[in-house]
């Protein structure tokens, strides 16, 4: 009896092994044809770390938005709100730190002024 126990215990192990390979191919898989021309599928390694894409585009991102408000509010008012922001919390001073006005948003609201108004 201890045969067909060691027998089911490997078959629940290659079944286990088998849906772990299904479950990681599920995200994506490249397949390739080894020397005796085995399909081998393997599963695609997911990219670790940050996009430089996506970090652009939100650069972008903030820079377009601080230009659209300071187009539609005008210099002076968003100065006074960006000052505003300097005198709260912690998290509104860095709001006010990343909201300050620079060179880039103010020639972004110089082209959206003629749009947002």
């Amino acid at each position: 009896m201890t045969n067909a126990t060691n027998t089911y215990q490997g078959f629940d192990a290659r079944l286990k092994k088998i849906n772990r390979n299904r479950t990681r191919l599920a995200n994506g898989y490249s397949a390739k044809v080894t020397r005796d021309g085995l399909i081998v599928f393997r599963p695609k390694r997911r990219a670790q770390g940050f996009s430089v894409r996506g970090l652009a585009f939100l650069v972008l991102g903030v820079f377009l938005f601080k230009g659209m408000i300071l187009a539609h509010l005008g210099g002076t008012i968003y100065d006074q709100r960006v000052d505003a922001l300097k005198s709260g919390t912690v998290v509104e001073q860095a709001g006010a730190f990343v909201m300050q006005k620079d060179t880039v948003s103010a020639t972004i609201a110089q082209y959206l002024r003629p749009f947002v108004k």
